[in-house]
């Protein structure tokens, strides 16, 4: 599996990302198990997660994303085969986010405990913390940098303004940089990235992970009525994606994947793989049959007359 730098960082990263949100949310501990095992065993390295997946289930706290990864990576013993990210600053619980120094310093401890690992190699803001001046946050991480703890930073969730300022800071005062980005972004929904922060990035060379790969499901052509809303937890969502627009992208990926022999997920998947300047896109799995669909859309091929379908009918 060929390998694509992150930013300008020594991360070399496999070209879809997995999405650990699921873990111990809607794949319990012996299904998570299963699809890393799949995911590593198809020449896959990076898996994305956040110290607050997933206080959102009654009876979380958040960690539990994170406990299930390092668990599976101390039974596997292949911890130095991985990439491993994580993200801080979201709320786990009162007085418990932001990105001061402080926070950052004993949120990190908190991840390395539940990742059973010395090391993260992308530790990420999770989103803009206008409360705390980014000079501070730097240099927090230049600290854990320096200290062994993390290997290298990036921003999600942040404005092309606020990416710029945070740049320019670590080029005024001699601190790391974000060396990647995690946006929103797929071929639904195209406008929020390619307006500001795409030129921003690709100027920059910042390495793009874009999560919502498949738009909530919405990609995996599942969902063509509102009579299909009621086939997952998500699925009150795609009201706001079944419309006249939706409905021609749905087209277009039938039409790309019939020529290719593939389905509409994986097209959806190597169409963001196929971007210029974008890292790797990053998806989840519930079952083996949806990891298999991730595995096969990094070896699908979309060919220029492929993209232009896909953007013409996305625009």
């Amino acid at each position: 599996m060929d390998k694509r730098r992150l930013g300008r960082s020594d991360l070399m990263v496999s070209p879809l990302c997995l999405g650990g949100n699921v873990f111990g949310w809607t794949a319990d501990e012996t299904t998570s198990f299963k699809l890393l095992d799949a995911y590593a065993a198809a020449g896959l390295n990076f898996i994305d997660t956040a110290d607050v997946y997933s206080s959102w289930v009654p009876g979380h706290a958040g960690g539990e994303s994170e406990a299930i990864i390092g668990k599976w990576m101390k039974a596997r013993g292949n911890r130095s085969t991985l990439v491993v990210a994580t993200k801080v600053g979201s709320e786990m619980g009162p007085g418990k986010k932001g990105l001061s120094k402080a926070y950052i310093r004993s949120a990190v401890e908190a991840s390395l405990r539940r990742l059973q690992t010395d090391y993260i190699d992308l530790y990420q803001s999770h989103r803009d913390d206008p409360d705390t001046p980014q000079e501070e946050t730097l240099e927090a991480y230049a600290e854990l940098i320096r200290d062994g703890k993390v290997r290298a930073i990036g921003a999600s969730n942040f404005t092309a303004e606020r990416l710029r300022q945070a740049l320019e800071t670590s080029a005024k005062h001699g601190l790391p940089r974000y060396e990647s980005l995690q946006p929103e972004y797929n071929l639904y929904n195209r406008a929020g990235y390619e307006s500001e922060l795409e030129p921003l990035c690709r100027s920059q060379e910042i390495g793009v992970i874009p999560y919502y790969g498949l738009a909530s499901g919405f990609l995996t052509g599942k969902y063509r009525s509102e009579a299909d809303f009621g086939k997952s937890p998500r699925g009150g969502r795609m009201s706001a994606y079944l419309n006249e627009r939706g409905r021609r992208i749905l087209a277009a990926l039938d039409e790309v994947a019939a020529r290719k022999s593939a389905n509409v997920a994986q097209v959806a998947l190597a169409w963001l793989m196929a971007r210029p300047g974008l890292t790797a896109p990053i998806a989840s799995a519930t079952s083996l049959e949806q990891m298999s669909d991730l595995v096969a859309s990094t070896r699908l091929h979309l060919d220029s007359g492929d993209i232009e379908r896909l953007d013409q009918a996305s625009a």
